[in-house]
């Protein structure tokens, strides 16, 4: 019977491979979590191990010293304040681990390694990106674009495995609707969090995003199908060195999920939304999302109102490289891409009325006081504020006879509900 190790084990993605290997207890006997602190109870065939992978390979192999497993699934990852920086530590930490597995002589039975990277794999963070996004584009590489540890580390794996002869796999999931204990870095938090907040101030939902994107099209990954595929893949001998993209599979606009965000919290959309007014209208604040444009070396500049905010992303988007190709040289798709928020959540989290707003709810329903401050307000709104489809094409796996499929209505709603039995969200009355 083959059995895993899987790192970031806390994670949204890591956490969900760990459940859905400890459903198949006849199949995955022993599954090894690995994170620096537990934070949930696990079935009996999963044994957590502590790990720091910041940490020297030597350090990690004394925690690895008796830990065994025919497939590794890497879903680790940490966010630091430059691209370079996360090239830097994301590389060491997977270079590291993997080097500590030959320490310890686990790397004899290892047979396949599964990485878990991201659709930013496209150059979704820097503009419009050739759509649907498939497998086959090419890197962006080279001095005109900023490093993308990505690519350094699915060049570390390549490596490796090579050297090892052993098989990898990589997915690319994108906009992750997941939930894990106290971990709020995902966009169902944030975007839960913005509606109870506006509907304890007496007032609709407005998207606070790009007008643009709202109508336009997004792609979701389910954390839980993604570790469903993660198992199938681990196995699947046709996913043996291969690279996937890995999404729900259906069709979503904002314009379609937003008024059933709005339902589902007890609110309306407001009718005259995407006014000129709007942002004026809900009021002033401080901040903005400099913070994302500082680690991407983008511009930021104000929209009309303080409540807004545009940010200017890489002068030319990555659908550029293949412009010639395309026959797309000078059409505007290939200009400069930006972020525009009509109402930057950072700023909006940052006023009294709405801090104010989240402590009553969260003393009247005993809710989490901390959530709101850790919701990443600027990952929402940067993913809310693109103004270009994010198509993604599951061509490749379903070619390799991977069928599975969620709907990201359903799976957003689901998230909300988990939300609110770990007290982050009152409970629907």
């Amino acid at each position: 019977m083959p059995s895993a190790i899987v790192t970031g084990a806390t994670g949204i993605l890591g956490r969900e491979i760990v459940f859905e290997l400890s459903k198949h207890a006849t199949q995955w006997p022993t599954v090894h979590a690995l994170s620096r602190s537990r934070k949930e109870d696990y079935p009996d065939n999963v044994i957590h191990n502590h790990i720091d992978l910041t940490s020297s390979a030597d350090e990690m192999a004394k925690d690895l010293a008796n830990v065994r497993g025919e497939y590794v699934f890497f879903a680790a990852y940490l966010q630091k304040d430059s691209e370079q920086e996360n090239w830097d530590v994301n590389g060491a930490m997977l270079s590291n681990f993997l080097e500590a597995l030959t320490k310890t002589g686990a790397v004899d039975t290892v047979k396949r390694i599964i990485l878990v990277t991201g659709c930013k794999q496209y150059g979704v963070h820097l503009g419009v990106p050739k759509n649907p996004m498939s497998e086959e584009v090419p890197w962006l590489e080279g001095s005109e674009w900023p490093p993308n540890f990505y690519y350094n580390q699915q060049n570390i794996l390549h490596r490796f495995c090579k050297d090892h002869s052993k098989e990898w796999t990589v997915t690319y999931p994108n906009d992750v609707i997941g939930y894990a204990v106290g971990n709020f870095m995902n966009l169902a938090t944030a975007t839960a969090l913005y509606a109870v907040v506006n509907k304890e101030l007496g007032q609709d939902l407005v998207f606070p995003g790009s007008p643009d994107f709202y109508a336009k099209f997004d792609s979701f990954t389910n954390s839980k199908l993604h570790a469903e595929f993660c198992v199938w893949a681990a196995l699947e001998p046709r996913a043996a060195n291969e690279a996937f993209n890995v999404v729900n599979g259906d069709v979503e606009s904002w314009q379609n999920l937003w008024p059933k965000v709005a339902e589902r919290f007890g609110l309306r959309v407001k009718p005259d939304q995407f006014a000129p007014s709007q942002a004026k209208e809900v009021g002033d604040g401080a901040g903005g999302i400099a913070g994302m444009a500082n680690k991407l070396g983008l511009v930021q500049s104000d929209m009309s109102s303080s409540q807004s905010s545009e940010t200017a992303l890489a002068k030319n988007p990555p659908i550029s490289v293949l412009a010639d190709e395309l026959g797309l040289k000078g059409h505007d798709v290939t200009l400069q891409s930006k972020v525009e928020q009509q109402i930057d959540l950072i700023k909006w989290s940052q006023r009294d009325d709405v801090k104010n707003a989240w402590q009553k709810v969260a003393e009247r329903e005993g809710l989490d006081k901390s959530a709101f401050g850790k919701a990443t307000w600027g990952f929402l709104g940067f993913v809310l504020g693109r103004n270009f489809d994010l198509v993604i094409s599951m061509s490749k796996a379903r070619k390799c006879g991977w069928t599975g499929y969620r709907d990201s209505w359903e799976s957003l709603e689901s998230v909300f509900g988990e939300l609110e039995e770990g007290g982050v969200l009152p409970k629907r009355k």
